[in-house]
């Protein structure tokens, strides 16, 4: 019946290095004399800057170089730092972007080697920029996926019908022969309107429901009682 999967990206697949985040926040500190702390308003502002009014912000992999050396520069002189900003700059960028700032969930690879194994065609759909592939080949994955679907390259996010679509266009596959999941659930909704097997991932088991899971490997329990 099913012979394509789909999965989200980040809480997914992945999860975000939090030593990443306290290295960068020491060494801002340190550099600056103050406590640094990033909210959401100050990020979004940092984005608004390097995004130098242009949308969308970066449409392939040289665009997002760019863009995020921008805004670690953005970055540096809001925090009143003025001296060494070009080199200080470059420190951040080659730590910080697309350098082990993501984590492989532990069950990751076992879940795809089934699906491998069982030749379903995998892809990702993912709210994110032009780095989607670049980001899991970094972390080893990057062959199980034929097709890498980022908002950034369609120009919507989820759960808008035309990133789930251009995704089942890239693997030549309908929705209702494939399975879909995410860690948020209006996005896992999204799919499921489509007509995508659909389910929400609640890694923190504060949710119940039908088409609700805990652990990625119980999308193979699924399978396997079709």
């Amino acid at each position: 019946m099913y012979k394509a999967i789909f999965f989200d990206r980040d809480g997914t697949l992945t999860y975000f290095n939090k030593e990443k985040e306290n290295w960068r926040n020491k060494i801002i500190s340190k550099w600056s004399g103050r406590e640094f702390k990033i909210t959401y308003e100050k990020m979004m502002s940092l984005f608004k800057l390097a995004g130098e009014g242009k949308k969308p912000w970066y449409k392939n992999l040289e665009d997002e170089r760019n863009f995020f050396r921008r805004y670690y520069k953005y970055l540096i002189i809001g925090e009143g730092i003025s001296e060494d900003v070009d080199k200080r700059t470059d420190i951040l960028f080659k730590e910080l972007w697309c350098n082990g700032d993501r984590e492989l969930f532990p069950e990751v690879i076992e879940v795809l080697e089934y699906f491998k194994e069982h030749n379903f065609k995998m892809g990702v759909i993912s709210d994110t920029s032009p780095s989607l592939k670049y980001t899991l080949e970094q972390l080893g994955i990057s062959d199980y996926f034929t097709s890498f679907t980022a908002s950034s390259i369609v120009g919507v996010g989820k759960p808008n019908p035309l990133i789930y679509n251009t995704a089942l266009k890239e693997q030549n596959i309908t929705a209702q022969e494939s399975i879909y999941v995410d860690d948020t659930p209006e996005e896992a909704d999204g799919a499921r309107e489509l007509g995508f097997t659909s389910f929400y991932l609640d890694r923190n088991k504060e949710s119940i429901g039908e088409w609700t899971i805990n652990d990625l490997r119980e999308l193979i329990d699924f399978v396997e009682k079709q």
